[in-house]
């Protein structure tokens, strides 16, 4: 009888064992990189969102940055909620979010809350809830439904931390290829007038930050903010003569194409800083092909200096 007993409460003993180590399993945090899609819940769109999560939490506060494709544009935000490890809920608030049926090149953001459960089982750890629009959003905004799973392999702590901490202007999980189509602005190559950018152009020092040898007699630019959209504005002069003024760098390009002038023994393009953006300095990535080559240059500019990359064409041997 006594034996029965001790192992009854052997038994007993390791059963709750092990309920106390699967619910520590089960408490598990939301830090880490999660990949996955949206979709819209409506039968009358079939629009969805390619998104990537970047999640540090701490004492069951979260922040991080949320990444995603919509159509043919590109979205990164900072983020931030809290995470229930009793409950394994996880909650972001205030993201916009394009909206759904948002035109290609003029997106209209729904402020939405994420709300999500943590699933974890032998296949993997998921995330799986949806996107809620706001109050002031929600009669026009549907919920989108997602589910994200969780990547072993690159979420350490370490990790997470620097491209939360480098997100600003080094962290950059796009970049544009070279058959990206989606265009801000295309600008002809001919000098404009503005006679205040051009005065203080002259003041500032041309810093040469590279040199190129191409081998076309024309080059393709597409120019783009570098990092973190923050409202950086540049002018572009060519050879000391002013192509445009008071363009907003997005991640949506510039597109020019220019001719190379002949007779000269290099050509110079510089990027004249209008202002500093809210994260100083003024940077832009610029993309240049001369048909067969493509250069990937990041351009840095502040209120002193304009950064400038000089263009030889090479010579024929």
């Amino acid at each position: 009888m006594i034996k029965n007993k001790i192992f009854f409460l052997k038994k007993l003993f390791i059963v709750l064992f092990l309920i106390a180590a699967c619910a520590k399993s089960f408490s598990q945090s939301v830090l880490g990189f999660w990949y996955g899609s949206a979709n819209v819940v409506s039968s009358f769109s079939t629009n969805n969102y390619l998104v990537e999560l970047v999640l540090h939490s701490e004492k069951n506060q979260v922040s991080g940055i949320m990444n995603y494709f919509f159509k043919n544009s590109y979205h990164s935000i900072k983020v931030k909620g809290n995470y229930d490890p009793s409950t394994r809920q996880l909650y972001l608030y205030d993201i916009p979010i394009a909206y759904h049926a948002s035109l290609s090149g003029m997106n209209v953001d729904c402020l939405m809350n994420l709300k999500a459960n943590l699933i974890l089982s032998r296949k993997g750890t998921e995330l799986n809830g949806k996107f809620i629009a706001t109050t002031e959003y929600k009669n026009i905004c549907p919920d989108l439904r997602f589910h994200f799973t969780f990547d072993a392999d690159v979420s350490k702590k370490d990790s997470v931390l620097k491209a939360i901490a480098e997100f600003k202007e080094t962290y950059q999980v796009w970049k544009p290829s070279a058959t990206d189509t989606f265009v801000q602005a295309e600008v002809l190559p001919r000098k404009v007038i503005n006679d205040d950018i051009e005065k203080e152009f002259a003041t500032r020092k041309n810093e040469v930050i590279d040199e190129l040898e191409v081998e076309s007699d024309s080059l393709e630019l597409a120019i783009y903010d570098n990092g973190e959209v923050d409202g950086d504005i540049i002018s572009l002069f060519y050879n000391g003569n002013l192509l445009f003024f008071n363009q907003k760098l997005t991640h949506k390009a510039i597109r020019i194409t220019l001719p190379l002038q002949p007779g000269r023994e290099y050509n110079e393009l510089s990027m004249f800083a209008e202002n500093l953006g809210l994260i100083p300095p003024n940077t832009a990535l610029i993309l240049i092909k001369d048909g067969k080559n493509r250069y990937e240059l990041r351009l840095s500019s502040n209120l002193e200096k304009n950064a400038t990359i000089r263009i030889r064409k090479k010579t024929k041997s």
